[in-house]
């Protein structure tokens, strides 16, 4: 993004103006920090350093007066304070390049325009406040910097959020992350494939058992990996805002865990269908359930072995280190934030 601002700006913008683009990195502590406390550490470094223009980017969500904050425009002082989980969890590095060109091009204009758009209540429409967006103007209270702000609300604007913060996650690392967690599950799935009592329970089982089974072994093993863990997150503060954040956070984990596992079962599904495939007898599977092995009993073999072979998973989990499930679960620098927070404690 960095590369490519001075050029676009500069187009954008035009009259003349040149763009120099630095990119400096900082953490953010989860739960120690507010926009207000963050918006003085910005304008804190920006006089340090001499900047003309600062926009801060973070992957953390914040709150501010019960909404959820997209981004503070402070034109006096140059900054802006963007929440990368509020664009939202697809397309989100075009969002953000256009949220930030948006953002400069706004602190950029002289400040009568900005004061002016306030005073009329109607701040110009920008890329973060599109048409279909749950965006919009929120309130700003009289001893912020800030005098521009853009929130989420509703239920769209949670689901947003949410979606974010699962990116954020990257809840396809889990599989990878899971090694021992995996071989038990695939140990379980071969060695139920050749059991003849599980070809009868498969055959005798309805499309609604078969379901139950499904959801309940994943329950089980989304609930064992943030229980073993220790991937609940519990708020020291008391606050509504903490409450909300301490739900959003945990909301994150089990929709990560969540797609994780769900990845997985998938995989073992198709695992172990490959093997029904290539070790099983028809003659034997009928001679034993009294039923013909056609694609139907494969499939509900299959499904039914993948439930099987994800209790034993959820058991092989547990020779996981707590520091392994961690990685998997969480971005590297919420990882870091919460190392941080623990090593305080």
């Amino acid at each position: 993004m960095a590369r490519r601002l001075p050029a676009r700006l500069s187009d954008n913008v035009g009259k003349g103006r040149r763009f120099e683009v630095k990119v400096a990195s900082e953490p953010f502590t989860a739960e120690c920090e507010d926009p207000s406390t963050l918006m003085g550490r910005i304008t804190d470094r920006a006089s340090e350093e001499g900047w003309d223009i600062v926009v801060a980017l973070t992957d953390l969500p914040l709150h501010t007066q019960g909404r959820k904050l997209v981004v503070n425009l402070d034109h006096e002082h140059g900054l802006a304070l963007l929440s990368l989980p509020a664009l939202g969890g697809f397309r989100l590095q075009t969002k953000a390049r256009r949220a930030v060109e948006e953002a400069v091009i706004a602190l950029a204009e002289p400040r009568a325009t900005a004061a002016d758009e306030q005073q009329q209540g109607q701040p110009s429409k920008t890329a973060l406040a599109g048409r279909f967006a749950p965006v919009r103007p929120g309130p700003v209270g009289e001893d912020e910097s800030t005098d521009l702000r853009y929130v989420v609300s509703g239920p769209r604007g949670y689901v947003r959020l949410l979606a974010g913060m699962v990116r954020a996650n990257r809840p396809w690392r889990l599989v990878p992350g899971l090694s021992k967690a995996l071989a038990a599950a695939l140990a379980t799935g071969a060695v139920a494939t050749v059991n003849s009592t599980v070809w009868s329970l498969a055959e005798a089982l309805s499309a609604p058992r078969l379901v139950i089974a499904m959801v309940g072994s994943i329950g089980l093993m989304i609930g064992w990996l943030i229980v073993d863990a220790e991937l609940w997150h519990r708020s020291a503060e008391n606050s509504p805002e903490a409450k909300l954040r301490a739900k959003l956070y945990n909301a994150s984990t089990v929709v990560t865990v969540g797609i994780g596992v769900l990845v997985c079962y998938v995989g073992l599904m198709v695992i172990n269908l490959v093997w029904a495939l290539f070790i099983l007898n028809d003659r034997v599977f009928a001679s034993m359930t009294r039923a013909p092995l056609d694609a139907t009993e494969y499939l509900t073999l299959s499904w039914f072995v993948a439930s099987t072979a994800t209790v034993g998973g959820a058991l092989g989990s547990g020779l996981e280190s707590d520091e392994a499930i961690r990685a998997a679960a969480y971005s590297k620098r919420e990882q870091e934030r919460r190392n941080l927070l623990q090593s305080e404690d």
